[in-house]
């Protein structure tokens, strides 16, 4: 079973619809008990960095993560949830981020002539292999909506990337911990693929 964390954050039906769709069986949930049984847990999200981490404050979810990390338990992080792993965002300045990785989350820059926030296809970039993207090729499209990124201390945990600006490092995997900027649960067939590696972790 995978337990699909609500926080009151955007986007989490759909997330719970694509497992569905590959038949595999979801919860959404904040009880704690239940997040730490399940085999598998995602953090999804759409929002703001700050807001979000009042909410797993207030829901007790923030040393939930942390213990379901430590147990080993593969843990995907989608969009705000990958957002939230690492240290900090320019979005909120003086919130600490879950810093279950090291890393800050900055602006796209706005004087790049592209719109911000990028909502829409890009394509990935594979500077390290990475166990979601088995059989998915390079240059893949997926599909996004921030107007955030990340930028990983460590560039050997970053499996994706993309260009819109800058270089988003767009994916990363430590261990048991998975991330994605893009939404799997929004990007066709490939995304439904990233999903179904995760699963088979």
């Amino acid at each position: 079973m995978v337990a699909v964390i609500d926080y009151d954050a955007g986007n989490i039906k759909s997330v719970e619809k694509a497992l569905i769709a590959l038949g595999e069986p979801a919860v959404i949930t904040r009880d704690c008990d239940t997040v730490l049984k399940a085999d598998r847990v995602i953090l999804p999200g759409v929002g703001a960095f700050g807001d979000a981490m009042k909410k797993l404050h207030a829901y007790g979810l923030v040393e939930v993560i942390k213990e379901v990390v430590s147990r080993g338990t593969p843990f995907l992080g989608v969009c705000l949830g990958l957002q939230l792993l690492f240290e900090s965002s320019e979005e909120a300045p003086n919130v600490e981020g879950l810093g279950i990785l090291k890393g800050k989350i900055v602006k796209i820059p706005d004087n790049s002539g592209l719109k911000v926030p990028q909502i829409g296809w890009n394509s990935l970039r594979f500077p390290n292999k990475g166990r979601l993207f088995e059989g998915i090729s390079e240059d893949a499209y997926v599909y996004f909506v921030h107007s955030y990124y990340l930028q990983a201390k460590d560039p050997d945990i970053v499996t994706a990337t993309t260009e819109y600006a800058v270089k988003i490092h767009a994916s990363v995997e430590r261990g048991n911990v998975f991330a994605c900027q893009f939404h799997p649960e929004k990007s066709s067939d490939v995304g439904l693929q990233i999903l179904k590696n995760f699963l088979c972790i």
